[in-house]
């Protein structure tokens, strides 16, 4: 056995030598480097004859052979090479199979598994359907018996399924697709031909539906529920054949309301965020010919007298467009929006106020559309192009926006903060007025990306008072990597509550005076309140 592990040794080491061609020999990584095998596992499949005949499976990695200990105590060990198998035949018994693994350069691990061998079928047979924390789709499967030897499992997802191979006390996992149920079974195996199979029901439960609507996410349920005749059904992109849409016909003699509801009559698990300032929704449609009128009504899914409606026109055949849908204008002989409303379901009407004539249109990407924001407000990012970012300087300070000089690492964004602390005051710095005060009532941890050009670089994180200073709660902290992107953390816990806050105030170094160098240049990004 040992003259076996010197030779593969000493085989890849000479093959190394002749392969490389070099005027001085004095790498020595290989020797200095002890490749210790990892992961390993083991499988045993046993034919199921009475023969009692076991094909044992090591597996591993960094592994060049494995050493395998029956564990019957009447065989020497045998060496089997990476990926290969070794049979043994054994009589009835519970056996401590020993595996050890050796590497290339010498390194060894090993485990050791319980094998039985019976030649009963297994009993009491039992497994476990352990679901993944974060993801329903993902679960792992365990299973204990008696006088098994090896389980199978059949996760029921798929025509000819290949089993898993598992053994007891290990666990096995699968990724299911899509929603549904399904039933798992698992078989134990003995070295008899009598298996024994217990089978249990597994439900991939979907989410409720909600915004933005892609059809793509194979967490929701985009069960759509049609009214008036209109027949919806699941449907891929004419352009583009990996996309996922809807398409509605609206037949001979549909209602001229006929519709479809975007879900079930529970409408969204949230609710719409519309307001007076942003009132609008897109919708992705693929309309048969130009000038069909496209509703959108969006209502309270617990009372649908509580709803607003507004209209599209297409302005294109045969070709998809993104339609904008205005609540502000809503269509004529309908409420009108009300911030006070529950918005949290939405229909769409195709060709609204005509009788069905068999059109067919296909549509996609359901979504609110978030206006552009023109004041100021937490988080900050700096990338908007309608805020305007004020800040005022103070004592030396220079603050300003400007494109990201170091778009790497942990900050790629386009667009950061960049001050200089040149020369003037010990305190030099800048600040930004918020247009209103900032709640701390649960918030109370403030974070701030930044880059220093050097570790230690103190930054002060300061709330003031709108128009009296002494009003006012601060925090330092220190850089700690140089030309890197990091996020600091300030601890706002202690703020005192009952008093307000709208300026934002940053000085780096306080109490050492700055000379404009790079040394005393700083950026920052993403300051926001959690």
């Amino acid at each position: 056995m040992k003259f076996f592990k010197y030779l593969i040794v000493l085989t890849f080491l000479a093959a190394v030598i002749n392969s490389c061609k070099k005027d001085s020999y004095t790498d020595t990584s290989l020797a200095s480097k002890e490749i210790i095998p990892a992961n390993l596992s083991v499988l045993f499949k046993i034919t199921q004859d009475n023969s009692g005949t076991v094909t044992i499976i090591p597996s591993g990695e960094g592994v060049s052979f494995f050493e395998v200990f029956f564990g019957d105590y009447k065989t020497d060990s045998a060496q089997v090479i990476a990926a290969s198998t070794i049979n043994h035949i054994y009589p009835e018994g519970v056996y401590n199979v020993r595996i050890v693994a050796h590497s290339i350069t010498g390194g060894i691990s090993e485990i050791t598994k319980s094998l039985t061998v019976s030649f009963r079928a297994p009993e009491n047979l039992d497994f476990n359907i352990i679901p993944t924390a974060g993801n329903k789709f993902k679960v792992g499967i365990s299973a204990t018996a008696l006088y098994e030897t090896m389980f199978q499992v059949y996760f029921g997802d798929v025509v000819n399924e290949v089993p898993l191979l598992f053994l007891q006390g290990d666990t096995v996992y699968h990724t299911y697709t899509a929603f549904g149920s399904y039933n798992i079974k698992v078989v134990a195996l003995s070295g008899g031909a009598a298996t024994t199979q217990l089978i249990k029901n597994y439900t991939v439960t979907s989410a409720q539906i909600d915004l933005p609507v892609t059809f793509d996410d194979i967490k929701f349920d985009y069960t759509m529920t049609d009214f008036g005749g209109d027949i919806t059904v699941d449907a891929l992109d004419t352009t583009n054949s990996s996309n996922k849409v809807k398409r509605t016909l609206k037949p001979v003699g549909a209602q001229t309301w006929a519709g479809v509801t975007v879900g079930t009559p529970l409408g969204f698990a949230t609710p719409i965020p519309l307001s007076a300032a942003s009132n609008k929704m897109s919708v992705r449609v693929y309309s048969p010919a130009v000038g069909i009128h496209i509703r959108l009504k969006v209502e309270d899914h617990t009372d649908g007298t509580k709803s607003v409606e507004t209209e599209a026109i297409s302005t294109v055949a045969n070709a998809w467009e993104t339609l904008t849908f205005d609540f502000n204008n809503n269509a004529s002989g309908t409420p009108a929006f009300n911030s006070t409303i529950t918005y949290d379901k939405a229909s769409l009407f195709f060709d609204f106020g005509n009788v069905g004539t068999g059109k067919i249109f296909y549509w996609d990407d359901v979504k609110y559309i978030v206006s552009a924001q023109t004041t100021l407000s937490l988080p900050i990012d700096f990338e908007s192009s309608t805020i305007a970012y004020n800040f005022t300087n103070f004592d030396g300070g220079m603050a300003s926006v400007v494109a990201n000089p170091h778009a790497t690492g942990a900050d790629v964004s386009a667009k950061v903060g960049k001050m200089v602390k040149g020369a003037g005051q010990t305190w030099a710095g800048a600040y930004l007025t918020m247009p209103s005060p900032m709640n701390f009532s649960t918030k109370k941890t403030f974070k701030m990306k930044v880059y220093s050009p050097r570790v230690g670089a103190k930054v002060l994180f300061k709330v003031e008072n709108l128009t009296n200073g002494a009003v006012s709660f601060e925090k330092e902290m220190a850089s700690t990597v140089a030309n890197a992107w990091e996020t600091i953390t300030f601890d706002y816990s202690a703020v005192p509550t009952n008093q307000s806050y709208s300026k934002i105030t940053l000085i780096w170094d306080n109490g050492t005076a700055g000379d404009g160098s790079a040394n005393y240049t700083f950026y920052f990004d993403d300051i926001s309140l959690n």
